[in-house]
């Protein structure tokens, strides 16, 4: 992640590398009220899923994880830039090799276990173990320019035009490094609060090679089970606790010490803005969407949104609406129901068909709880065909869970007309996200009605609903194809959402470890070799590490 602006730049202690850019221009879609059920049929096509080159799900989980460690950490190429702000009181940190405040741009840290690496002594005195590190606080809130994504890290694939654009807005000086904020004009905005000699680990007066982006560090110095001298042991550690630092910013809310505007918000996955990149992430995984291939067309267009969105006369206040929030109650609702329902899927049990199909019905239902109408139920319960798949009763239940949350926003006329081009984006985004869940969790569970699985829903309004309860006339063959049916759904959903609430460590991580997502520079030896081309730094998966020696390799 980074941020920038007139005074300073942001790259959070958890952001590692970042490479895109949001802008406003072109044309954003156009609200339209909500008419009635009735005359609304596209909510009775239950077959037609998201478009294949669709963005929608991205943005929504771009923006979701703004300001977290571990889906920046995941997904290193960012793809947001938006204004934020530093709030006056806010420590900064600077480790250098003296006691002056820097006269030049210079990076900072949010946390000092990202600066302390960076601390040293003065030069030509290598026996001193003692090192300069300076403590500044904001006294004015500090405007800043945020970029999603690993911002910091200097890797191949990641600088691209972005980078020219941000230049672009002339806000300052700056260079990617792993967890720090760029302040542009230590004089404007920020004091000295001390300027401390600490005691350091080691005697030195440069910064350790282990820290340079540009250096290699030898992999095997890492291996816990390797003899370790006093250097090799304080570099382990400095590194494990940076990683720690970050850490601390994994899951939402995430960095709490920048507060960000989305009404300004800019997306590379804003098709109307960048559609050259729209051919390039064709047949392309998620890990691969780069910026590299944007047209000059579309950078041009991103740059003027750019200028307009970060205009010094540009106050206007948007409309009010906390979209973070709004966005966090859909992952809320929805990601642990989503995983518990995957997990029913497909968890191995003793347990029969039936009544291995009934509960998987009764948390289908309880997802859809406050949207199922009484009404909604099939005309003739008996008579309903499987084979048919008409789920037209189950409209209103559908509707009812995609629209929900935005209703009073496509309602409300007022408050349309103050919602900026990056509120709409987000507006149609939200929507977009939330009727697809809503479009296969109500599928599957119509289809449980139709195989008679739902205890709710039968001929007879004098049943007891019992979960459990047999029905006649359901072969474990036809229950086994509703079964798979419901995993395919399921798992596509699942995939399309691709949340990083779900990738986690399993098994646990135990009280020794933490969880880690591989993260750069750790892995940089491994960049350049053809046999680790598609190792764990370019689709990081999440593994167990140690908290203390022996440290396990980064």
């Amino acid at each position: 992640m980074r941020l920038i602006n007139l005074g300073l730049v942001i790259s959070l202690p958890y952001a590692i590398r970042a490479a895109q850019i949001p802008f406003e221009t072109q044309s954003v879609p156009v609200l339209e009220p909500l008419g009635d059920l009735g005359q609304d049929s596209e909510w009775k096509n239950f077959s037609t899923g998201p478009d294949a080159n669709g963005t929608s799900h991205l943005i929504f989980d771009t923006v979701n994880s703004l300001l977290q460690h571990w889906p920046n950490t995941r997904y290193r190429n960012g793809h947001n830039i938006l204004p934020g702000t530093v709030p006056v009181g806010t420590l900064l940190y600077h480790g250098r090799a003296d006691s002056n405040v820097p006269t030049i741009p210079e990076w900072t840290t949010m946390d000092p276990e990202h600066s302390y690496p960076f601390c040293g002594g003065p030069a030509g005195k290598d026996s001193i173990t003692g090192c300069w590190h300076l403590t500044l606080v904001a006294t004015r809130p500090l405007k800043v320019l945020y970029l999603d994504g690993s911002s910091a890290a200097n890797m191949k694939e990641t600088l691209g035009p972005v980078y020219n654009s941000v230049h672009s807005l002339k806000a300052s000086e700056w260079r990617w490094t792993c967890g720090e904020i760029m302040l542009c004009d230590f004089k404007n905005g920020v004091e000295l609060l001390s300027a401390d000699f600490l005691a350091a680990m080691w005697a030195r007066h440069i910064t350790p090679p282990l820290w340079r982006p540009e250096a290699r560090s030898d992999p095997h110095s890492l291996d816990p089970t390797t003899p370790e001298n006093k250097t090799s042991l304080i570099s382990q550690l400095l590194r494990f606790e940076s990683v720690r630092g970050g850490s601390w910013h994994n899951a939402f809310p995430g960095e709490t010490r920048i507060s960000l505007d989305l009404t300004r918000l800019v997306s590379f996955y804003d098709t109307a803005l960048v559609p050259s990149l729209v051919s390039y992430r064709t047949g392309k995984e998620r890990w691969d969407h780069r910026l590299q291939n944007i047209s000059s067309v579309d950078l041009t267009a991103v740059k003027t949104r750019l200028r307009a969105a970060f205009a010094p006369d540009n106050v206007d206040p948007g409309s009010g609406v906390d979209w973070r929030t709004l966005y966090r109650v859909l992952v809320d609702r929805y990601a642990d129901r989503l995983e518990m329902l995957e997990y029913l899927l497909n968890t191995t049990t003793t347990d029969n068909i039936d009544t291995r199909a009934r509960t998987i019905q009764m948390q289908l239902r309880v997802m859809l709880t406050p949207y199922i109408l009484y009404s909604a139920r099939p005309a003739d319960d008996s008579a309903v065909s499987m084979a048919a798949e008409d789920y037209a009763w189950a409209a209103p239940v559908w509707r009812g869970c995609a629209t929900r949350h935005t209703a009073h926003i496509h309602a409300s006329p007022p408050l349309q007309s103050r919602l900026t081009a990056s509120e709409r984006l987000l507006l149609n985004a939200l929507d977009e996200t939330n009727r697809e869940i809503c479009r296969v969790v109500v599928r599957m569970w119509a289809t449980g009605v139709h195989a008679e699985l739902d205890a709710l829903i039968s001929p007879d309004e004098d049943d007891v609903p019992d979960s459990t309860a047999s029905k006649e006339g359901l072969s474990p063959e036809v229950l086994s194809r509703v079964v798979e049916k419901w995993q395919t759904s399921a798992s596509k959903l699942i995939s399309w959402l691709d949340w990083s609430v779900w990738v986690n460590c399993r098994p646990a991580c135990s009280f020794e470890e933490m969880c880690y997502l591989p993260t750069w520079p750790f892995f940089w030896d491994q960049i350049d070799d053809p046999e680790n081309e598609c190792g764990e730094w370019k689709r990081p998966q999440p593994r167990c590490i140690r908290q203390f020696e022996p440290y396990s390799p980064l």
